[in-house]
């Protein structure tokens, strides 16, 4: 890192206020960018980076947001409404790199007028992929399957070993049916699976023909039909899972449930009991309601397959989200309204 990008990153952590320098905002990021995005916001911008990447304790978020015009936070940064009360009044524009907005209490923002963006749509055929990935996986086992291989337990092919389901069909369940679960169908469909939907609100039908899906309104239904269900919700206003104990009881002996969405949308420890006494099939899981903390009780049990919250993790995607973030802040610096300026509350 640069000296003076050295000088900028003691800035961003309240050693002394961040400055304009010719008319330029002053810039925080939380967490380490494409070296290209880091670049760029550079040029443009008086920008302080984090060089290790290590993510921000509260006090330092704090001090970050009382130093700086932009923040460019991240997933791992919750800003609540605490922390933008004790924020002060120099920060206008939270500029999150990401599509969800969870992890920003959007209505004390609001209240002290401060705007928020974000990037949707970047990540949404990265994320479907992987979710493709994950429900072809778990039925036919392969990441159980390259385990027996890496422990040098595999005793050669055989008729009746390491059998799975095959995917078509099939009923795959989707819950959110927004960019990223309309992505989902797209692909399903194309592997013979057949797609029903819970959303709160109906698609079009237009929509429902070109994909093959069919509305389900009753969540339970949904939950006790599907062979394959996965989730693509938003986080609930409660913070209280979708897929809960009971709901998890409805399941088809042999389903499986995948999750690329919110960790908190599946109540952990009951899905863990339920992998552990062989009530449903096999999970595929990309996020998980501590994170980084993953339960160890999943990583022993055989028939989940597990990634480490990689669903938007491309150099393309990544790209496309930091151009987003710039754009969105070169807007609000011109005093025009940003591209992606999230309009809950506001006018």
């Amino acid at each position: 890192m640069d000296p003076g990008s050295a000088v900028r990153a003691a800035e961003a952590y309240g050693e002394r206020p961040a400055r304009r320098i010719e008319g330029k905002p002053a810039v925080i990021v939380t967490r380490r960018l494409l070296p290209e995005t880091e670049r760029r916001m550079d040029e443009l911008f008086h920008v302080s980076l984090n060089p290790t990447d290590a993510p921000l304790n509260r006090p330092q978020l704090i001090a970050a947001m009382r130093n700086c015009d932009v923040l460019v936070p991240t997933v791992t940064d919750r800003i609540d409404a605490e922390i933008i009360a004790a924020a002060g009044d120099r920060i206008k524009l939270i500029a999150s790199f990401g599509a969800g907005v969870d992890h920003i209490d959007l209505a004390a923002a609001r209240a002290r007028k401060i705007m928020v963006t974000n990037t949707p749509g970047v990540f949404t055929d990265d994320t479907a992929d992987m979710t493709m990935a994950l429900i072809i996986a778990v039925p036919r086992r392969f990441v159980d399957g390259g385990r027996v291989l890496r422990e040098g337990n595999w005793q050669g092919w055989s008729p009746s070993s390491m059998l799975g389901h095959r995917l078509g069909g099939k009923l795959l369940g989707i819950i959110g049916m927004g960019r990223i679960g309309q992505a989902v169908a797209h692909r399903a469909r194309a592997f013979g699976l057949s797609i029903a939907y819970h959303n709160r609100h109906r698609l079009p039908e237009s929509i429902e023909n070109m994909l093959g899906a069919r509305w389900e309104p009753d969540l339970d239904t949904l939950v006790r039909d599907a062979d394959i269900l996965t989730l693509h919700a938003p986080a609930t206003t409660n913070g209280q899972p979708v897929i809960d104990a009971r709901r998890i009881a409805l399941m088809k002996a042999d389903a499986y449930i995948i999750n690329t969405a919110r960790g908190g949308l599946i109540d952990e420890n009951a899905l863990i009991e339920a992998l552990e006494s062989g009530r449903i099939g096999g999970a595929g899981l990309d996020v998980y309601a501590h994170e980084p903390d993953v339960d160890p009780r999943l990583i022993a049990l055989p028939n989940v397959s597990l990634l480490p919250h990689l669903g938007s993790a491309t150099f393309e995607g990544r790209a496309a989200s930091g151009e987003k973030v710039i754009a969105n802040i070169r807007f609000w610096a011109d005093g025009h309204r940003p591209p992606d300026q999230v309009l809950q509350g506001w006018a």
